[in-house]
């Protein structure tokens, strides 16, 4: 028995079932996929609570969900948090971003923390040691970038990202390649250096689909995690549990 988590983004849809504050099972989907992998999660485990994370459109899940009499939430800004937020229009910030912020007060507590959700748009959340929310940032993501620079010009391809690419680019490709990934990764490196200048000693958490291609050559002192919306989302069930 156990807690469902569900993440539904731009691209992709990802499932996480935790028994008390452990993940047994993590499992990411296209649209298309998630209704009979979704299927086959039920008949392996027993769900008691499930909350759903909708940055990407919910509606199919929301009617399989009603279909199968399975009891549920969704993440809503007015739903209890273990943080106080401070943002200043607390209506428009972004549910993922939200559960990123549950999972650093979860996973940091009372401590500084920036989580960067490197996805379709990289986003930057800070909490306080106090657990007090302040806000933090919105930029491209990488392909986001790639896709622009193609289609707001006549002829610069489309590219998809290389590992560690020159500064210097000497053609065309190379030349996107260098300016979308170390522009990126300068952007990261540059934001981490502000906060943890204006405010000493910050925890710094690399999440999201870019991940695992980011945190190759980004500079030491940042924790990799994969699934941080995901605990995000289970630490706050468990939470509302006690309220």
């Amino acid at each position: 028995m156990g807690n469902l988590a569900i993440d539904i983004g731009n691209t992709k849809i990802k499932l996480g079932f935790f028994e008390n504050s452990e993940l047994i099972f993590k499992k990411e989907f296209n649209a298309t996929s998630f209704l009979a992998g979704f299927q086959a999660l039920l008949s392996e485990f027993k769900v008691t609570d499930i909350l759903i994370c909708a940055s990407g459109k919910s509606e199919k899940i929301v009617t399989f969900l009603e279909e199968k009499s399975l009891s549920f939430k969704i993440l809503e800004h007015n739903t209890p948090t273990p943080f106080d937020n401070h943002y200043e229009t607390p209506e428009t910030l972004g549910l993922d971003r939200i559960a990123l912020t549950t999972a650093a007060v979860k996973v940091f507590p009372g401590e500084n923390a920036l989580v960067i959700d490197a996805g379709t748009c990289v986003t930057y959340d800070f909490k306080t040691e106090d657990e007090v929310y302040l806000g933090g940032a919105i930029s491209p993501g990488l392909n986001m970038r790639f896709n622009a620079l193609h289609d707001y010009t006549s002829k610069l391809p489309l590219l998809k990202p290389v590992a560690e690419p020159d500064y210097l680019g000497q053609n065309t490709t190379k030349a996107i390649q260098s300016g979308v990934i170390n522009g990126i990764i300068a952007e990261i490196n540059a934001a981490k250096q502000w906060y943890q200048d204006h405010y000493g000693d910050v925890k710094i958490i690399l999440t999201g689909g870019d991940m695992q291609f980011l945190s190759r050559t980004l500079k030491n002192g940042i924790f990799a995690n994969s699934n941080f919306l995901l605990e995000g989302l289970n630490y706050l069930m468990l939470f509302n549990k006690t309220q």
